[in-house]
């Protein structure tokens, strides 16, 4: 069983940045797709970047495109979400997804969850 853990959730001011890490525990993580998830007060959780499995595809909502990179490294079992020039309505709390398949192909089925860290800017 997969278990995800995300890390360096906090408040930022609107146009600062923050990066975001998932450790992911269980075997065979550089076959694994990868995403991430982000859930406002009140609002449903929505898509907001995913990485393939050999790093060569990345996706990223129209929201987010251009400001925030996911990127993975496969020897430290960890992927990432580099977010830049933040702005109030990126407020929420973040999760980190795995894929339920090996080596899946797009789209993606994310089947594992982590707990989230909170992540709120301020104007």
């Amino acid at each position: 069983q997969a278990q995800l853990a995300e890390r360096g959730g906090g408040l930022v001011q609107a146009g600062g940045s923050l990066k975001l890490s998932c450790d992911v525990s269980g075997r065979f993580f550089s076959s694994y797709n990868m995403g991430w998830f982000r859930q406002a007060p009140g609002k449903e959780r929505l898509f907001v970047a995913a990485i393939s499995w050999n790093n060569e595809d990345t996706y990223y909502s129209d929201s987010v495109k251009g400001r925030f990179t996911i990127s993975r490294d496969n020897a430290e079992n960890t992927f990432y979400l580099q977010m830049n020039s933040l702005k109030t309505e990126d407020t929420g709390v973040y999760y980190c997804a795995k894929d339920a398949r090996l080596n899946g192909d797009y789209p993606y089925t994310f089947h594992y969850w982590g707990q989230g860290t909170q992540v709120t800017v301020s104007s």
